[in-house]
C-alpha cells in the first residue's frame, strides 16, 4: 500500500463482451475472419473466424480482412469467408434451450423390478449398482 492509499485500476468495467473484436489497434468492430501465418512456407492464411481465439492467430473485421496484404515474397491464401454477421436462427435457439432444460432435469430414479408388474424397457439404460472412487458397477436391465 502506498502513502496515497490503495492502488486502483485505471479502467473500471463490469461488462465483458462475448463478441470477439478485430485485433487491429483502435478497431472495435466484430471479427469475421482469422489470420494465421505459416512462416515455413512464407504464407499468410485468411479464413473463417476460428472457433476459439488462439494466441498465434489474429482476428480481423470485414474491412481489415479485405485490405490485408502480406510482406514482399509472401503468399496470401484466402479461404471462403462470410463477412456478414451470422446470427443464430430461431430453431437453433430453441434447440439450445431444450438441451439446457434437459440437462437441468434431475435423472429419473428407476424402481427395482418386482414380480411381473411392469415389463422392463428394451434397450433401457444400465442401472448403477455401486460406486468406488471414479469407477461404477453397472447392471444391465433385464430383457
Amino acid at each position: 500500500m502506498s502513502r496515497r492509499g490503495p492502488l486502483r485500476s485505471a479502467v473500471r468495467s463490469n461488462v465483458v463482451s462475448p463478441v470477439r473484436r478485430c485485433s487491429r489497434t483502435a478497431c472495435g468492430r466484430p471479427a469475421v475472419a482469422t489470420l494465421t501465418y505459416v512462416y515455413a512456407d512464407s504464407t499468410a492464411v485468411l479464413g473463417p473466424l476460428a472457433t476459439y481465439a488462439e494466441p498465434h492467430c489474429y482476428d480481423l473485421c470485414a474491412e481489415h480482412s479485405e485490405r490485408l496484404t502480406a510482406p514482399r515474397g509472401w503468399e496470401v491464401v484466402r479461404l471462403a469467408v462470410d463477412t456478414t454477421t451470422a446470427r443464430p436462427a430461431g430453431d437453433d435457439l430453441e434447440a439450445l434451450a431444450d438441451a439446457v432444460r434437459e440437462a437441468a432435469r434431475p435423472p429419473a430414479r428407476q424402481e427395482p423390478r418386482r414380480g411381473n408388474s411392469a415389463p422392463a424397457r428394451r434397450g433401457a439404460d444400465p442401472i448403477e449398482v455401486a460406486r468406488r472412487a471414479h469407477l461404477r458397477i453397472l447392471r444391465s436391465p433385464e430383457p
